[in-house]
């Protein structure tokens, strides 16, 4: 075992340790924050655990289509443009039900084994629009709707939540919320408990992304105890970015992400999703995060229920990749047509 493991188990022992003493209870209803003061993620340790995780050569030929396909089914196509029209949401679903080429997939003898995205991703006012198109495609993908004043999260909180409920009305199943930040840096956790229990509310039936925008949350220690305040309020995924920010999903982020998710499984026996988001935009990349959730959540986290990737151009590299499994070349721009 190498020294970055070692340190890296030290750094999860101790923190079981601590969790442990203090005799936490992790309800949805309740919290005792007594404990997260006392956390201390170890840096140093994170960083070289995330080096192993970049150093690593990934799979080739048809295991590595098989993992590309697997990708598929974990993304949430997205756009979230300011010049956003019914005709390129219409094309998003589209692409969201058929995002890989099906003669690319009867290559492959995939054809008949119904890959889709696992949903498309939508601003509130565009929901109407992509329940139309996905319904008269024939098409059951979720549709998520980011909300709460996103990105920023600097509205007012009633105003957040009406426009989660507006979402959910609209026809939105999945609310990918964000939280006030200000809330995090200034440590006030017991309000950013109160506020993530209300948008859960709001959600009613609609599952509850949270979205923690950890590059502007200062450190490693605030991201571990944010991501315990949003599974202890009744988040079903937590989310590192919004893709807004200057620095989105990394590997150091998603590690404590990751061990916040297992230690309260560990506790609750409650399994809540993770979801990275912003700059995943390469095949490659998308295989090492799946090495990643496999290695430190394991093989029942590998599923849309569990396990999102928030993005725009990633599908289009994989289906580039796929095409190039399968052809023996790289396609050129209008092979293959992207929403």
């Amino acid at each position: 075992m190498g020294e970055a493991t070692c340190v890296t188990e030290c750094w999860w022992v101790q923190l079981h340790r601590v969790c442990t003493r203090h005799c936490v209870w992790f309800g949805h209803s309740e919290m005792n924050l007594s404990w997260i003061s006392k956390i201390q993620v170890n840096q140093p340790a994170v960083l070289r655990r995330a080096q192993q995780i970049q150093a690593r050569r990934t799979v080739k030929k048809e295991w590595q289509a098989a993992w590309l396909l697997k990708a598929v089914t974990f993304i949430d196509l997205t756009t979230l443009s300011g010049d956003d029209t019914y005709s390129n949401i219409q094309r998003l679903c589209y692409k969201a039900k058929y995002p890989i080429r099906e003669d690319l997939l009867e290559s492959l003898n995939m054809h008949d084994k119904g890959i889709t995205t696992a949903a498309v991703c939508v601003y509130p006012a565009r929901v109407c629009d992509a329940v139309k198109a996905l319904k008269a495609a024939g098409c059951t993908i979720p549709v998520a709707s980011v909300a709460t004043g996103f990105p920023a999260g600097q509205t007012h909180l009633k105003t957040r939540l009406e426009e989660v409920k507006l979402a959910v009305e609209d026809g939105a199943t999945e609310i990918d919320v964000v939280i006030n930040r200000t809330l995090v840096l200034t440590g006030q956790w017991e309000a950013l408990y109160d506020e993530i229990r209300q948008f859960r509310k709001a959600c009613g039936k609609a599952h509850l992304k949270t979205i923690l925008a950890t590059g502007e949350l200062g450190s490693l220690t605030n991201v571990y105890k944010a991501s315990m305040i949003a599974m202890m309020a009744g988040s079903d995924f937590i989310k590192t970015s919004t893709g807004k920010e200057t620095v989105n999903a990394t590997f150091p982020v998603a590690i404590v992400m990751l061990r916040a998710i297992r230690d309260f499984f560990w506790k609750t026996g409650k399994k809540i999703g993770f979801k990275p988001a912003g700059g995943i935009r390469s095949a490659k990349d998308s295989l090492a995060w799946l090495s990643l959730i496999k290695e430190e959540l394991g093989d029942e986290w590998l599923k849309p229920e569990l396990f999102r990737i928030g993005a725009s151009a990633l599908l289009s590299d994989i289906e580039r990749q796929i095409y190039h499994h399968v052809t023996g070349r790289y396609a050129a721009y209008h092979d293959l047509p992207m929403c």
